[in-house]
């Protein structure tokens, strides 16, 4: 196969970008289903990822506008951790990975497309997907919505 179509893509290549940050946006909003916000913690909030490397890829940030862990508090950085736990519980429950990639893309050369507002990745992965090809090979594919992904996961939040 020498062609894979993955038109939501397009959305985010031809979208203006704002200088704002779309984390502090989402945040700030009170259409959590719309901004495919998850989980809103004392501290921190689970969101889907609206262009993710694959179907499941959440993230969890602080609602401070942060760049790094050491700017956060420590109350931040623990429930960051427990919600990235408490993510793996769920997506293993709901989608059935095999493993997982959680981690953090601090500063631009790490590949941080966000990178003053710092988020925890949490990547469902399985045996035979194209690992983190995506990353580099700027494809993916997503079998399923945002929208449905989102209807399966948040009674699981609540």
């Amino acid at each position: 196969m020498n062609q894979i179509w993955a038109p939501w893509r397009m959305d985010y290549i031809l979208s203006p970008k704002d200088r704002a940050c779309f984390l502090c946006s989402k945040f700030a909003e009170s259409t959590d289903r719309e901004n495919h916000i998850l989980f809103r913690g004392p501290t921190c909030a689970v969101v889907l990822n609206r262009y993710p490397y694959i179907g499941g890829h959440l993230m969890v940030a602080p609602y401070r506008h942060v760049d790094g862990l050491d700017g956060m508090q420590p109350e931040e950085r623990t429930e960051m951790m427990e919600l990235a736990n408490r993510c793996i519980q769920i997506l293993k429950k709901v989608m059935s990975p095999q493993g997982f990639n959680v981690g953090l893309n601090l500063g631009a050369p790490a590949g941080a497309g966000l990178k003053d507002h710092v988020h925890l990745h949490v990547v469902p992965r399985w045996n035979g997907d194209t690992n983190f090809m995506p990353v580099l090979g700027h494809t993916t594919v997503i079998p399923q919505a945002l929208d449905e992904l989102y209807d399966a996961l948040l009674p699981h939040f609540t």
